[in-house]
């Protein structure tokens, strides 16, 4: 950990490795974004992949947040985030140009691809789980809010310009380059991490390390045993599965009901990111001028609460395009600002040993519940009839923010409890 004198809130972009955390961060989540597009579009456009094969290929790539979540928050607690993040970047690249090389050899195929995405995948859920542990062994506590600002206000430029780059790519290079875009950017990656000097505070290693299964089990009850952790890991499950519900009917709300084309709902679904880069910046003022537990509770209503517009919209005209870019980006800047606030009070209230986990059990608990919440959605869309749906299913998501409001985080003030 730094010493108090090394940063203050207001100089952390002075500090060298905090710098180089974000480009880091940002090439690796660049990289990410761009392969979960590039992959799935080689499947179609080079491979004439059909409609189920582009879901399994889809459902690869996804599955090792439910597989590997626990495991990676407690592999992470065994191990410096940083060593973790730059093992994760250079296998990442090593897959790709692999991959790439196959495809210039003209050996290219499904099974490849496949393996490629479960692969990036599960590293992708490490490299994840280790940035947030980083950011606490590398700043104060106090430096929290600015640090998962800048952070994941980075995250949120890398999920609006990696699928567009992704997409340019593919539509641009032969196959093999494509491939390789997403190797670079790992590269990147690796390249600005291993430049971190700043020694990380981990807890010395017993003379009989712990058993994976013992360390998740800690994770596990460390969580479940805090009062702030336990609502903040129901308020995600709440929020995941309605969320999941909410947006099956939403895709399919948009094209059939309202008539958009596919252009336009790219456009609409877009305003989500200019949106989360807003929550991001205000996520760095507001808890400290209003109170932590006043701006999650505040927030989560605006946000979700937007979508409860949405069935009511009729039509294809601009006025509905219009109103659909402001629910969208409504949606995204408070949606970011309640993701910045809610990591910020889990850093602080967590013991640095116990990073890892309680973001993999929170990330697990969160992501687990929202493959059901997709298959209600669409049990719902058939029985019930997209606009009925779409408003019980967005209805849902409140749940979230009167969970928060039922629970010790309603109570947080302007400073974190460290």
């Amino acid at each position: 950990m730094p010493s108090p004198s090394s940063t203050s809130p207001s100089s952390l972009w002075r500090d060298a490795d905090f710098r180089r955390l974000w480009v880091g961060q940002t090439a690796s989540q660049l990289g990410e974004h761009t392969t979960l597009i590039v992959l799935p579009l080689l499947a179609v456009l080079a491979l004439d992949a059909g409609a189920g094969q582009l879901g399994a290929l889809r459902a690869m790539g996804q599955a090792p947040v439910l597989v590997f979540s626990l495991l990676a928050g407690a592999w992470v607690d065994r191990w410096r985030a940083r060593t973790v993040m730059v093992l994760t970047d250079a296998v990442r690249a090593v897959v790709l140009v692999a991959v790439a090389v196959a495809g210039l050899f003209g050996l290219l195929g499904l099974p490849t691809l496949f393996v490629a995405a479960f692969t990036v995948g599960a590293l992708s859920v490490l490299f994840d789980v280790a940035y947030q542990a980083s950011l606490v062994r590398l700043v104060r506590r106090d430096q929290l809010l600015e640090g998962n600002s800048a952070l994941e206000g980075s995250r949120s430029a890398a999920q609006i310009g990696g699928p567009a780059l992704g997409g340019a790519l593919v539509s641009l290079l032969p196959a093999p380059a494509a491939t390789a875009s997403g190797a670079l950017f790992f590269a990147m990656s690796f390249a600005s991490l291993r430049r971190i000097r700043r020694a990380e505070a981990v807890r010395e290693r017993q003379e009989r390390t712990p058993r994976v299964r013992h360390q998740i089990r800690d994770g596990l009850r460390f969580v479940a045993g805090h009062p702030l952790l336990r609502a903040v890991c129901l308020a995600s499950a709440a929020f995941q599965f309605s969320f999941a519900a909410t947006i099956t009917a939403y895709l399919l709300f948009l094209p059939r009901e309202l008539h958009l084309t596919g252009a336009t709902i790219g456009l609409v679904l877009a305003a989500t990111g200019p949106g989360a880069l807003l929550g991001s910046v205000l996520a760095a003022r507001l808890p400290r001028r209003y109170g932590h537990g006043v701006v999650l509770v505040s927030a989560a209503v605006l946000g979700n609460g937007a979508l409860l517009w949405v069935p009511a919209l009729h039509g294809s005209s601009a006025a509905t395009v219009a109103a659909l870019l402001v629910v969208n980006f409504v949606f995204g800047a408070f949606g970011q600002l309640v993701n910045v606030t809610v990591m910020s009070v889990r850093q602080a209230v967590t013991p640095d040993g116990m990073q890892g986990r309680a973001a993999a059990t929170i990330t697990f608990a969160g992501m687990g519940s929202a493959p059901l919440g997709s298959l209600l959605g669409g049990l719902l869309a058939q029985g019930w009839g997209l606009r009925t749906s779409l408003l019980v299913t967005a209805a849902g998501m409140m749940l979230s923010p009167a969970v928060m409001a039922a629970s010790p985080l309603v109570r947080l003030g302007r400073r974190l409890p460290l």
